[in-house]
């Protein structure tokens, strides 16, 4: 994969996973385009871009602003479309702005595209949480699609729209359905984006992680290995007009990770309690993706083993933990 010299748009690109994708094609000699809007509830941290910026360029907008999108698609040559609202709780809560940031914000920026860049390349983060509650496990992309929440209804939206104006208008385009991606720079300060990092912001912090339920079954995958199948996605036209199912290899308890996380860091504990109440709606129970089509489609396979991964990730945030809190 060569993106030498590539225009690219990274919208959400301060966020977590849009920053390790900025970094890693800052570092081929992309020239970068970061759109964040910086809103505190969602992922985007100065933080995570400082290193990079004299790199990229930073646009602060947000992707429900239709003049800003229809000028910042026009030239590009690949969009990885990463902003979102994640919280399945906030999308409960407040369903119309969740609506308006998942759904009529991607048709927003599929319009832009169609109508000032047809010729554009999208890789669309998509989520696991279409698939609502599993019949069966691992769960492959022919499982039935059956959200569970507003965030999970509106994502599949947004996810079928990339989807029509591939099959339709022509304007390439490949969903991964992400799950629990973790890593350096991911928000610990609340669980908006996943558990994991409110786990170890308490650990780091000397509290006690709460385990909700304990036995529910997960696969977690480490940034790098999820930034690398972005830009396989984006570089092969084999995936366009697919959703892909992106694992993280083996599934584990969420009690065997608490064991793991508190071994790690030598030190800390955990509590097990019952599910609150507005989280046990929502809950899926066990959930572990198949990701054969994706690994057979564009050659991708994990690297970093959820042992390493989580010490990396911790080892980060000890030496910038009060930059995310």
């Amino acid at each position: 994969m060569n993106f030498t010299n590539a225009n690219i748009l990274i919208t959400g690109g301060a966020g977590f996973i849009g920053s390790a994708l900025a970094r890693r094609l800052a570092k081929q000699g992309a020239h970068v385009t970061i759109a964040d809007s910086f809103v505190p509830e969602y992922g985007g941290n100065m933080a995570n871009i400082e290193d990079i910026l004299p790199a990229v360029h930073l646009s602060i907008t947000d992707v429900r602003d239709q003049h800003s999108m229809n000028h910042l698609v026009q030239g590009k040559d690949f969009l990885f479309n990463l902003a979102g609202q994640t919280s399945h709780l906030d999308s409960m809560t407040a369903p119309f702005t969740d609506l308006e940031i998942n759904v009529r914000a991607q048709l927003s920026i599929l319009e832009a595209c169609r109508q000032f860049n047809p010729r554009i390349k999208i890789v669309f983060a998509g989520t696991r949480q279409v698939y609502g509650k599993p019949d069966y496990l691992p769960v492959d992309e022919k499982h039935p699609l059956r959200p569970v929440d507003v965030n999970g209804i509106n994502k599949l939206a947004g996810e079928w729209y990339h989807l029509l104006y591939n099959n339709v208008h022509g304007i390439r385009a490949t969903v991964l359905r992400l799950t629990n991606t973790y890593g350096p720079s991911m928000r610990i300060k609340d669980a908006r984006q996943t558990f994991v990092g409110v786990w170890i912001r308490n650990l780091l912090t000397g509290q006690p992680l709460e385990v909700w339920g304990g036995e529910q079954l997960r696969d977690f995958t480490y940034v790098d290995d999820c930034v690398e199948a972005m830009l396989l996605a984006a570089a092969s036209d084999a995936a366009n007009g697919m959703a892909l199912n992106l694992g993280g290899g083996d599934a584990v308890s969420l009690r065997q990770l608490a064991t793991l996380l508190t071994e790690l860091h030598g030190g800390g504990s955990y509590t097990i309690r019952e599910f609150p109440a507005e989280r046990k709606k929502i809950d899926i129970g066990d959930y572990y993706s198949s990701d054969t089509l994706l690994r057979s489609t564009l050659g991708w396979a994990p690297t970093v083993s959820l042992r390493e991964g989580m010490q990396r990730t911790l080892d980060y945030f000890s030496s910038h933990l009060e930059r995310y809190i």
